[in-house]
């Protein structure tokens, strides 16, 4: 309930710069100043500061929580892991019952945000991904089933990415339901998503771990000392009751076909479901936008500079200005995302009872109807950035179909914005470029690019 209302009203327009925006908003948070010493006072004396990251950003709303209410938290010292092996957890740090950053006692803000920064230390994409079978770990698996996946639960995806859900959206006649989840960016930026194909992938093949829903592992304080509940403990349990493998080795298919009817669980209007879809993509270049702009003003303030780009799979998960300015993972799901947009009719015609189509027409002709949709709808979105000469560039989503085979290698800082953005050889958008990535790093992307265009990340 806590982080429901932490997020009530928030859509996929919503972001703020630090998580402690959110938690000194008094009209959200229910727990604002709770502990009575100014906490969460923007103006006071030693407000709160907390600045996740993707990874981290489950953990710090959970010690928030556990903070202010005197529950137990902790969290496991993990490895990577390997693609013959998950990530396994080793020891479990516990948050010091008589450290003033564990309880509710009234103490400095300091000492939680030492405890905040050894999370941040220690913390990173592998624990969301240990073995679903494996006991001593942060995180268990869940079903996929609306009653288990509440907000609080947390999504790690296949390639390091997380995220908390905070609200479902209720399916309407003339809407489709959306469940919306949050997550933090390497600036400490937090933001609310949708699920979809877009956002939330999902794969259980050539990755390293088990990606999926999960929840937080109970922690029971026994003696004075806390004990993590294990998987056994936590099925037959009555207030939890809700292990389940049934995510594990899950096609890709099943799991996205099961969340669909999670979210639509009655037929959708084919029509109202591709605009949906449209404005999950649109939303998804409005934030490129903003992305590849922050590149190019780095770049620009730092005239001559170039960015190390890293070698593999290090690309999409790596620290530094790289990770600051580089958008690998953004665009992949981006690519994702044009994918299932542009397979939709397909998808429609080929189960028209899913979408209220049963009766209208051949699968030829909803396949038809519904392409032609889409490609009026592509010619009326657009986006807008700014050329190297500062001057508007628009596109229609429509150009960006045409383009995508370009973002595959468009995510290099180095790289002017035009060429980051797909402008053709010998175009006038081109012509303003005026910073190519080293040959060096052309060759790094070109060898990259078979995985994007599988719409997959190395595994190694």
């Amino acid at each position: 309930a806590w982080i429901e209302a932490l997020f009530a009203g928030a859509d996929e327009r919503s972001s703020w710069k630090a998580l402690h925006e959110v938690t000194r908003d008094r009209g959200r948070n229910l727990l604002h100043d709770h502990l009575g010493f100014g906490e969460d006072d923007a103006d006071g004396a030693r407000p709160l500061a907390m600045t996740p990251d993707c990874a981290d950003n489950p953990y710090f709303l959970r010690a928030y929580f556990a903070w202010k209410t005197g529950l137990p938290f902790g969290y496991h010292e993990t490895d990577w892991g390997t693609l013959e092996s998950p990530p396994r957890a080793g020891r479990f740090v516990a948050a010091d019952r008589s450290d003033p950053s564990a309880g509710a006692a009234a103490v400095p803000v300091a000492a939680m945000e030492r405890l905040l920064n050894r999370v941040k230390n220690s913390v990173h994409a592998g624990n969301g991904r240990t073995a679903l079978r494996a006991d001593g770990t942060d995180y268990y698996p869940l079903p996929l089933a609306r009653r288990a996946l509440r907000p609080g639960t947390v999504y790690a995806d296949p390639y390091g990415h997380t995220y908390t859900l905070v609200r479902w959206v209720p399916q309407t006649r003339k809407s489709p339901g959306l469940l919306l989840g949050v997550d933090a960016q390497p600036d400490g930026t937090i933001g609310v998503k949708r699920f979809w194909k877009g956002n939330f992938l999902f794969t259980t093949e050539d990755v390293i771990g088990e990606p999926g829903f999960k929840a937080f592992r109970p922690i029971a304080v026994e003696a004075g000392r806390p004990r993590l509940l294990t998987n056994a403990e936590i099925a037959r349990h009555p207030g939890y009751g809700d292990y389940s493998l049934a995510q594990e080795r899950l096609p890709m298919g099943d799991f996205y076909a099961a969340m669909d009817r999670l979210i639509n669980p009655e037929p959708l209007d084919a029509e109202a479901a591709l605009e949906d879809l449209f404005r999950a993509l649109h939303e998804q270049l409005l934030v490129r936008v903003d992305s590849v702009a922050n590149g190019e003003a780095y770049m620009k303030a730092h005239p001559g500079a170039v960015i190390p780009m890293p070698s593999g799979k290090a690309v999409f998960q790596t620290l530094g200005q790289w990770e600051d300015y580089s958008t690998p993972n953004r665009d992949l799901r981006l690519l994702i995302a044009i994918d299932t947009v542009l397979e939709f009719p397909g998808k429609a015609a080929a189960n028209p009872a899913a979408f209220e189509m049963d009766g209208k027409g051949t699968a030829d002709e909803i396949r038809a109807r519904l392409e032609a949709r889409l490609r009026k709808r592509a010619g009326e979105l657009t986006i807008t950035y700014a050329g190297s000469d500062g001057s508007p560039r628009t596109l229609s989503v429509a150009e960006i179909f045409r383009r995508a085979e370009a973002f595959e290698t468009g995510y290099n800082p180095n790289d002017s914005v035009e060429i980051r953005w797909g402008a053709p050889a010998g175009s006038a958008e081109l012509a303003t470029a005026r910073r190519r990535a080293p040959a060096s790093q052309v060759a790094k992307m070109k060898a990259l690019q078979p995985w994007f265009r599988k719409r997959l990340r190395p595994a190694a």
